[in-house]
């Protein structure tokens, strides 16, 4: 019996990377060295401080039981206690946070408690693709804010139409950004509040890469008054302690969002493992320690050998202030998936075409700092031996 897919699935955008990953592998099983800056997956494991603290959590035997639905409280008041550290903003850890099975999740389910079909989600592109496909999966309206190097990779607020902002109900925004390693102002973050606030639009902030920078600390949108109430912000485990797989996160803010945020989830999963929130306590307790600062300094040196390389072998890249990526303008007139597919056959290197994050990021590579100093020079000089 042939099953057909459900009619929403045709509606997500084309996964335009299955023709690389096929090379990929193609090559990886010829023998060929394969360099991949692809997947924003650190390759380290995290410090052991958390693994630790995991480790005597499982062998806990109350931990096994199901976790509360919006998390143990342990997890939510450490959450709580990070964001008075790190951005001193205060927030209620019994209302205003809810635990989640990493931030994609959140994220991804978002437009489902808050969304009715036809309502209109304003989504950033480039951008992460699980805010169009989660607003798909609602059957909501996509609108496109386009990002553009011009206005420094910030949605242009004021040119969404009058139309649009009337229907709208929910607006992605992500910084510091993937793919562009873009960082807001906080006088962007207050313009973004007071848009949403006259238009009835509930902001939510993927902020899962503030804690990996190279210079200023990023800021919440949480900082600005009143944000907690027309916005939440999503914080996620995985890049800062390098617990991608552990599969934790949290979002804060809106109290009445997170609660419909929080119904979803109760009918749809049984929370993170006990021990993970545990862990994750630990972590976000223990975000000064000397192992996350030395990882930061990690990404800035792998940085600076990326950038410093790409830049010699005639690319124009903006040295990024922040996330685990850097965003390289493509040799001039060639496309991003030509490029891309070029790199793999002739260089053994892979990177993302911008195009697969949104027709605005053509014309632009991401390259993940996940691979070692050695292995990003070893990349450059092939790229540099390329004739464009």
């Amino acid at each position: 019996m042939t099953v057909a897919a459900a009619d929403r699935l045709s509606q997500l955008p084309p996964y335009l990377f299955v023709e690389i990953d096929r090379a990929k592998a193609d090559a990886v099983a010829a023998g060929r060295d394969v360099i991949d800056f692809g997947v924003g997956d650190p390759d380290r494991p995290p410090p052991e401080f958390i693994t630790e603290c995991m480790a005597a959590a499982v062998r806990d035997p109350a931990n096994h039981a199901y976790a509360p639905s919006r998390g143990t409280p342990a997890f939510r008041r450490a959450a709580a206690e990070f964001l008075r550290r790190r951005f001193d903003v205060a927030v209620d850890y019994d209302t205003e946070i809810v635990a989640l099975i990493g931030a994609k999740e959140g994220i991804g389910h978002l437009p489902t408690a808050l969304i009715n079909p036809g309502d209109v989600v304003l989504c950033p592109a480039p951008g992460y693709p699980v805010y169009t496909s989660g607003t798909v999966f609602a059957a909501g309206t996509v609108y496109t804010m386009p990002l553009a190097e011009s206005n420094a990779w910030l949605p242009a607020l004021n040119d969404i139409p009058p139309g649009v902002r009337r229907a709208a109900k929910l607006m992605y925004l992500n910084y510091p950004n993937n793919p562009t390693a873009a960082v807001a102002p906080l006088a962007f973050f207050n313009d973004a509040v007071e848009f949403a606030r006259e238009h009835h639009i509930l902001i939510a902030h993927d902020a899962a890469y503030t804690e990996i920078y190279f210079n200023e600390p990023p800021p919440s949108i949480l900082q600005i008054d009143g944000a907690c109430e027309i916005a939440i912000e999503f914080h996620s485990l995985s890049k800062t302690f390098n617990m991608t797989g552990w599969r934790l996160a949290f979002a804060a803010g809106n109290a009445d969002a997170l609660t419909a945020l929080a119904t979803v989830k109760s009918n749809l999963d049984s929370g993170a493992f006990k021990p993970v929130q545990e862990a994750g306590a630990a972590a976000l307790s223990g975000l000064g320690r000397p192992e996350i600062l030395a990882q930061r300094d990690t990404y800035r040196r792998r940085r600076d050998a990326l950038v410093m390389g790409l830049r010699e072998a005639g690319w124009s890249v903006t040295s990024p202030e922040a996330t685990i990526y850097v965003w390289a303008r493509c040799p001039a007139g060639i496309d991003s998936m030509t490029t891309a597919a070029r790199l793999l056959s002739d260089a053994d290197v892979v990177a993302i075409p911008g195009v697969g994050m949104g027709q605005h990021g053509e014309g632009y590579l991401r390259f993940a700092l996940t691979i070692g100093e050695d292995r990003i020079r070893e990349a450059a000089g092939r790229i540099a031996r390329l004739n464009w």
